[in-house]
């Protein structure tokens, strides 16, 4: 199992986020949407950041904080988040526009035809930092056990 440990710590980070994003989703708009427990894209909390970030604190643990595939996992953790925060968050304010501007353009008979664009894609930024916290005390407890 130790082998396997940075491929399992994430794995299982992301699964917590999303269960966690689930259950928080389910509180707060009391309806079930199944949907969720696999589409990752915005919400409480990030779980690609807390995939991303999981991994980058296995590794810092497992192999040191200066080493340079810690360094590596780090920067490819940021970019994750900033990305999160940036580009996928303006994407999803333009599909909302975008699906509001169908709405009132077409019938419903031709809005039919054309299928809505997903909206939640982006994250805010308290998302992404407690997706970066959830992953880091995630991955070290499981490097307690594995």
């Amino acid at each position: 199992m130790e082998k396997y440990r940075y491929l399992i710590i994430p794995v299982v980070s992301v699964v917590l986020a999303q269960l966690l994003k689930f259950t928080l989703e389910t509180i707060k708009y009391r309806k079930l949407d199944w949907s969720r427990l696999f589409n990752g894209n915005g919400g409480m909390p990030s779980s690609h950041t807390a995939f991303t970030f999981s991994l980058a604190v296995a590794i810092g643990l497992g192999e040191g904080f200066s080493s340079a595939v810690f360094a590596v996992s780090l920067i490819l953790s940021c970019i994750v988040a900033y990305d999160s925060m940036g580009l996928r968050m303006e994407s999803g304010k333009q599909a909302v526009a975008i699906n509001y501007l169908l709405e009132k353009t077409f019938t419903k008979k031709e809005e039919q035809k054309i299928k809505k664009l997903q909206e939640k894609l982006g994250h805010k930024p308290l998302e992404v930092v407690a997706g970066a916290i959830f992953g880091a005390i995630v991955s070290y407890l499981l490097m307690l056990v594995l």
